[in-house]
């Protein structure tokens, strides 16, 4: 008995010192990692709190985000980096891969880590708010409106240490820093050439957290990639200008068809679908609307074009949708106050394409179908009319011809026709025709 109870305290005095070993083990176990590319938008929103939600949950030893933007949605942004101000996790955003930015609203969230990170040859800045239009906003607006975005990119600051002053000036100014420039103004705390890299770098650093302080052990941590839904995926990729672009267009067309063909439905659900999913992009992009008016004006034309003769309309549609496509995302048009966006466009050559596979099809694909159904049905004896054959017997004026290898009787129009001469079928009355020489 004595030997049970000494092999018990001896198991229960390794089980002391090894279970804080054993808890430091399960601490460092992974690291879970999102990746936010393109436009920061109610999506993307949607993505980072849900990983951010997990990592909470997890046991994360840190959640890293892949930064790789060019600005978005004031709402979405705010609410990205208040959530990741309240995070009981550490945050790590990673501005990569190399060539990447983090401009306008992605400074705010690489602001917001409590860790920032750049890759080599990367981008930070230029947060400028602009107006509606795309201008700078005018007057009491625009102090208002710069004020508020100072105010709130300062306060990001801050709260994790960094450069305030820097930071106002990427909202006041539109200045912006490549990676060794912002480690340098204090903007962010180190350079890492990938995620290892990073993950070694950052290991051992003390961080302030929502829920206090928390010491990273990253260092050969292992990688869990938090990717998007597939629903998250689907509508984050409608947010590019090329892709609205196809969809409006594409939602036209579909409308136009239904139109000239009323009752298809097919054409009317799926111009109805492309439509709205291309208003659903173009609220989360950068859009000139007049450019949209064009569009939608160079569709009418080619409809009217369909039931004129000639190609000056469809030329004009054409010209007039090239404009439109060209004015879409020029200049930018986010809400009121949004920090400024990149330069978002459609290639030209793009463009061109689109412009030249609808007048294809407005003119021979749509308007051959058009006057096809309003060209008479022509069947019976009347297709004969035109066609050319031989007599076989002498007409004076009566006699029988041969016409599409069939015999039939026949009524010289203009003088006797002698047999073997050709003939020409000019009108057909009953089961006679009507026939000259040829």
């Amino acid at each position: 008995m004595k030997k049970l109870f000494r092999l018990v305290a001896i198991l229960l005095i390794v089980l002391a010192f090894s279970l804080p070993a054993i808890m430091r083990a399960q601490a460092v176990s992974h690291v879970d990692v999102l990746t936010v590319n393109g436009a920061i938008d109610v999506w993307a929103e949607g993505y980072v709190n849900r990983g951010l939600a997990v990592a909470e949950q997890d046991g994360a030893q840190a959640a890293i985000i892949l930064l790789n933007t060019p600005g978005g949605s004031l709402g979405a942004m705010q609410n990205i980096t208040s959530r990741m101000l309240n995070t009981r996790v550490p945050i790590i955003v990673f501005v990569y891969p190399q060539g990447a930015w983090a401009g306008s609203a992605g400074t705010f969230i690489t602001l917001a880590g409590n860790i920032a990170a750049m890759a080599p040859n990367t981008t930070i800045g230029a947060a400028h708010p602009v107006e509606g239009s795309g201008e700078n906003i005018d007057g009491d607006m625009r102090d208002k409106v710069t004020n508020f975005s100072v105010s709130m990119i300062q306060n990001i600051a801050r709260a994790r240490g960094r450069n305030a002053e820097w930071a106002a000036n990427a909202v006041k100014s539109s200045v912006a820093a490549t990676a060794q420039e912002a480690v340098e103004l204090r903007v962010i705390d180190l350079i890492a050439n990938d995620l290892n890299d990073l993950l070694g770098k950052v290991d051992g650093k003390t961080i302030q957290t929502a829920s206090g302080a928390q010491t990273l052990r990253t260092k050969g941590a292992s990688v869990n990639q938090l990717d998007m839904n597939l629903a998250e995926i689907f509508l984050h990729t409608l947010v590019d200008p090329t892709i609205a672009l196809i969809l409006l267009q594409i939602g036209l067309l579909a409308i136009a068809v239904e139109l000239y063909n009323p009752g298809a439905t097919l054409p009317a659900i799926v111009g109805a679908i492309c439509l709205v999913l291309a208003f659903v992009a173009l609220g989360n992009l950068p859009v000139n609307w007049g450019g949209v008016i064009f569009i939608v004006l160079s569709v009418i034309l080619f409809i009217l074009d369909i039931k004129v003769t000639g190609f000056v309309l469809s030329i004009g549609g054409f010209v007039m949708f090239v404009l439109g496509a060209l004015l879409l995302f020029t200049p930018f048009t986010p809400p009121s106050g949004v920090p400024e966006f990149e330069r978002v466009s459609v290639s030209p050559v793009v463009i061109v394409l689109l412009g030249g596979s609808m007048l294809a099809f407005f003119l021979f694909i749509l308007g051959a179908a058009v006057r096809g159904r309003n060209t008479p049905v022509v069947s019976g004896v009347e297709m004969l009319i035109g066609a050319t054959g031989v007599a076989i017997s002498d007409l004076a004026p009566s006699g029988m011809v041969r016409v599409k290898s069939e015999e039939w009787t026949a009524q010289a129009q203009a003088g006797t026709i002698q047999k073997g001469e050709a003939v020409q079928v000019v009108r057909v009355d009953g089961l006679t025709l009507k026939v000259v020489k040829k």
